[in-house]
């Protein structure tokens, strides 16, 4: 069972990377830090008769890394009732990406992935991060992707998500989910 963790955060060791960390304890997964990456906003093509053209940017990169993922984790900060501009470019470039002759099985595959979606905000984050989720709602709706659980936590200063009980018990919880999900794939 691979998993990927996409980090949309623009500072490491951000609250959203605290709480992904916690969630991914002691499983193997590969991590991809978005603010390392270029990725070339979306240029809509879908109605040109030449199609997409390909960005000189790393988003094959992110393609590859989904086509070998079990599970990807997206794991932002809330930003203005949303993800962070860096991973709504990575989401945006899916509607190119899977219209891609170069990735044929892309599609079929999301269907095959299970998602998990976790993020921090300031101020009331349970409620204001929920557009958030339905946004992703209907993102793994249209892709076929398995939404398996979410969590928004609080948190405004560096380490601020750590002092959270609550969220370190969902935390808690949703790794144990991950370590029986490792584990029944290995049997």
């Amino acid at each position: 069972m691979n998993i990927t963790v996409f980090y949309g955060s623009s500072r490491e060791n951000s609250n959203s990377s605290l709480l992904a960390n916690k969630v991914l304890n002691g499983l193997n997964f590969e991590a991809v830090h978005l603010q390392n990456m270029k990725i070339v906003p979306i240029e809509d093509k879908r109605h040109d008769l030449e199609g997409f053209s390909l960005p000189d940017d790393d988003y094959d990169q992110i393609i590859q890394q989904i086509l070998k993922s079990d599970i990807i984790v997206f794991a932002t900060p809330i930003y203005w009732y949303s993800m962070s501009g860096t991973m709504k470019v990575m989401i945006d470039r899916l509607s190119q990406a899977i219209r891609d002759e170069r990735y044929p099985q892309l599609t079929e595959h999301l269907r095959t992935v299970k998602a998990i979606v976790l993020a921090v905000g300031g101020d009331n984050p349970t409620i204001k991060g929920l557009p958030m989720i339905q946004q992703f709602q209907y993102i793994f709706e249209f892709l076929g992707t398995s939404f398996e659980h979410y969590i928004l936590a609080k948190g405004n200063r560096p380490g601020d998500v750590l002092s959270d009980s609550r969220v370190l018990s969902e935390a808690k919880w949703l790794n144990g989910w991950l370590q029986s999900l490792v584990n029944q794939t290995r049997h």
